[in-house]
């Protein structure tokens, strides 16, 4: 059973920066791949960005392209958001999420292994 705990969000201005850290349980951890996805009030959970095993590649969806960079240190079992440019838009509860497989997936169902969340609000 792998255990996720996300840490960092809270409460930014627009245009301001924010990193999200999520560690997990597994020794393993190498052999998933990751995913952070977001829910924000009143909407579905979105896909924003998944990892590889290795850390060698990201995709990202549209909405946060350019702004946002995951990262991984395999060492620390932890994969880190790190959030710029905010926008009020991105206001949501932050999930990440471990896939056990080195296979990428951008299907939430696809992701076993789930973290609490962590709130992040950006101020207009």
């Amino acid at each position: 059973q792998v255990q996720l705990v996300e840490s960092g969000g809270g409460l930014v201005q627009a245009g301001g920066s924010l990193r999200l850290s999520c560690v997990a349980s597994e020794r393993t951890f190498s052999s998933y791949t990751m995913g952070w996805f977001r829910q924000a009030p009143g909407k579905e959970r979105e896909f924003v960005g998944i990892i590889s095993w290795n850390g060698g590649s990201t995709y990202y969806a549209d909405s946060v392209k350019g702004r946002f960079t995951i990262s991984r240190d395999n060492a620390k079992n932890t994969v880190y958001l790190q959030m710029n440019s905010l926008k009020p838009e991105d206001t949501a509860v932050y999930y990440c999420a471990a896939r056990a497989s080195r296979s990428y997936s951008y299907t939430q169902s696809e992701y076993g292994y789930w973290g609490q969340g962590t709130q992040v609000t950006v101020s207009s």
